[in-house]
């Protein structure tokens, strides 16, 4: 790919809070439950944003990993790591600065990832 029209695309993708916030709201229209979008910038430096949701069945557990990272794309965002889409009870999405947990009830639970970084602030997803 061309240098110059790479750095275009870059120079107009959104911001990380603006993809978390895709992410979050994605999730939501596909009926994902307990969004949380959480901000870890004073926290790591690895990436900015968790997004971090539950699906009911494995179905939908794929249905919004999918229709996330296809909304991902088409903002301009490439996905770099895909982790538990097969076993589907976690799939984790990276995309560098956001990094999206799509959970099934019981794994929420065992992972309690909002209470290992209860220290992030959470993000209110839901305003516009």
């Amino acid at each position: 790919m061309n240098t110059e029209l790479t750095k275009e695309i870059r120079m107009e993708m959104p911001g990380p809070l603006d993809r978390a916030l895709i992410c979050a709201r994605t999730a939501n229209e596909n009926k994902a439950k307990d969004i949380l979008v959480l901000d870890m910038r004073k926290i790591t430096p690895l990436y900015d944003y968790f997004v971090i949701s539950t699906g009911a069945s494995r179905r939908q557990i794929h249905s919004i990993a999918e229709e996330i990272d296809d909304r991902m794309k088409k903002v301009g965002d490439k996905r770099i790591g895909l982790e538990g889409y097969e076993a589907s009870r976690w799939v984790v999405q990276d995309y560098g600065d956001v990094v999206v947990h799509i959970f099934d009830k019981d794994a929420r639970f065992y992972f309690s990832l909002e209470e290992l970084w209860a220290d992030a602030a959470r993000i209110d997803w839901k305003q516009d």
